[in-house]
């Protein structure tokens, strides 16, 4: 086999096929003695560790018996003023899914006959909170349809005392004996006064929608809390929820393009756009709809301006005949129904709406931690999880280097391929650095693999506390003849040259060695 070298560092690194790693003490790195890693340091786990670690990991990708912690929130808050409570709207939400909640109790933990429910407390407030009452709130989590734990934070709100312009929630989970899970954050939220009512201006992209994003949409009757609704998804439906809401891709659409196409649109979404609103969980999708400025309950037909968070809008069907007001996103108590809008007898480019089809648009955020505590040999937090963005691979030759950017990353931290481990290096809390494995590691006839081996990229603590991502690490090998027993008679000429034609279009192609996710 000829392994492809990158011979320009400055580069992107080109294809490779990664094969061996030389023995010389330049190319191989070092391992630490206590198997954690400064900055700088090559490490891997004691050899007397590693069978054992190796199969209790096998056993996590097998059964697959993670625990995910996901918290689901808006990207702004409005400030309360003065002795008035503005809850954040929609409400701060969190999932606990995975079989790894419904494995066997904690220790010292067993449930008592008749006991069922989730098998942890959370309680949820603002980062730098004091802890009381009034700014920690705990989550009654319920068990949904879909085997998920549900809870909300229905009550939290900042108050003008706080001077912050961004904060955090934070979410601290709590076994039913007391033991500590662990904290989890969220993302950044923006603080902001009251809505904008100005013009937007693309010159302020702060609170701007652009194509791409998730939002939430909730309608408010009579300004009355009670009486919040959140566009949401249930059994494969669109309704409007009272207790659970859900985000939505917003698209640009084209509406040359065929339903369910969306072809990727960049910029900022304008009303007057046709847009497309796509459920983040079941991929369930509205038809194409034209987003209107909503004005004293009037939809604005002639407003091309950037929509702003916390907005009043209407989603207008097109396809209604010329002079025509059009139909609207409507909600019916819990369903959602098209209603018929009339013309404004004062003004010809608006049209009169019922409260039910004026909604209010806002962006969301969602951040989730996984972790499996099956291999654990301690009762420490699983926190800080971390969390894997990017992977960027360079090298050549013999040896292939990878390279993970996201956050929360120690010095305890190591890679694995699949159930190999990697040797490892330490950057930063952001950058982690292995060696990737030698094919070898994963079969021992490898050297004749005709098709591509895929494992999945994984973490792995210290105390064996185990982190499953969602990106995968894939060996393409090039074609090599398996020798034949003596005896065997030779292949067919055309055989060969079906076989040598399959091994130059993999080179062709630089189909050696990616990475996908």
């Amino acid at each position: 086999m000829d392994p492809i070298r990158a011979t320009d560092p400055s580069a992107p690194p080109g294809p490779l096929t990664h094969l061996s790693l030389p023995d010389s003490s330049e190319a191989r790195p070092q391992s630490g003695a206590d198997g954690r890693s400064l900055p700088g340091n090559w490490t891997r786990s004691s050899p007397e560790c590693t069978p054992v670690l190796r199969e209790g990991v096998r056993q996590c990708l097998q059964q697959r018996c993670e625990q995910t912690v996901r918290i689901l929130h808006a990207k702004v808050a409005q400030k309360s003023y003065g002795n008035e409570k503005r809850f954040f709207c929609p409400p701060p939400c969190v999932y606990l899914a995975g079989p790894g909640w419904r494995v066997k109790p904690v220790q010292g933990q067993a449930h008592q006959a008749g006991e069922t429910g989730p098998t942890v407390c959370g309680y949820m407030g603002l980062d730098r909170a004091s802890g009381s009452a009034a700014e920690t709130q705990k989550l009654n989590f319920e068990e949904q349809p879909d085997s998920r734990e549900f809870g909300c934070a229905k009550t939290l709100y900042i108050s003008d005392a706080d001077k912050r312009k961004h904060f955090r929630l934070v979410l601290r989970l709590v076994h039913r004996g007391g033991r500590e899970l662990g904290t989890f954050h969220s993302r950044l939220i923006k603080v902001i006064s009251k809505p904008s009512q100005k013009k937007q201006s693309l010159k302020n992209t702060d609170l701007c929608i652009s194509s791409g994003s998730k939002v939430s949409l909730f309608n408010r009757l009579r300004s009355q809390t009670v009486s919040t609704r959140y566009l949401s998804v249930e059994d494969g439906a669109f309704v409007a929820s009272a207790r659970q809401w859900a985000a939505f891709t917003l698209h640009l659409a084209d509406e040359h393009c065929p339903q369910g196409d969306f072809p990727p649109r960049e910029g900022y979404v304008r009303y007057g756009s046709l847009v497309r609103l796509v459920c983040t969980v079941t991929g369930i999708t509205l038809p194409p709809m034209i987003i209107r400025k909503v004005a004293k309950q009037c939809a604005l037909l002639d407003v091309d301006e950037p929509i702003s968070q916390l907005h009043k809008c209407a989603f207008q069907f097109p396809g209604d005949p010329p002079g025509g007001v059009g139909t609207y996103l409507c909600l019916a108590t819990d369903k959602v129904v098209q209603f018929q809008a009339s013309p404004c007898p004062k003004e010809a480019n608006r049209a009169l709406l019922n409260d039910s089809s004026c909604w209010t648009i806002i962006g969301t955020e969602s951040v989730e931690f996984s972790f499996s505590t099956s291999l654990a040999w301690t009762r420490e937090p699983v926190t800080p999880v971390p969390l894997i963005s990017t992977l960027e691979l360079s090298g050549g030759g013999d040896v292939a280097t990878l390279e993970l950017h996201g956050e929360n990353f120690h010095a305890g931290l190591k890679v694995w391929f699949g159930d190999v481990e990697a040797e490892t290096m330490y950057r930063s809390p952001r950058s982690l650095v292995c060696v990737a494995p030698d094919i070898a590691a994963f079969g021992s006839d490898w050297r004749w693999l005709r098709t591509p081996i895929t494992v999945p990229v994984s973490l792995v603590r210290a105390d064996g506390l185990f982190y499953p991502s969602s990106f995968s690490f894939t060996y393409t090998p090039e074609y090599s003849a398996r020798p034949r027993p003596p005896g065997d008679p030779e292949p067919a000429a055309d055989a060969d040259a079906l076989l040598e034609s399959i091994h130059h279009e993999f080179t062709r192609t630089n189909f050696h060695l990616f990475i996908q996710t």
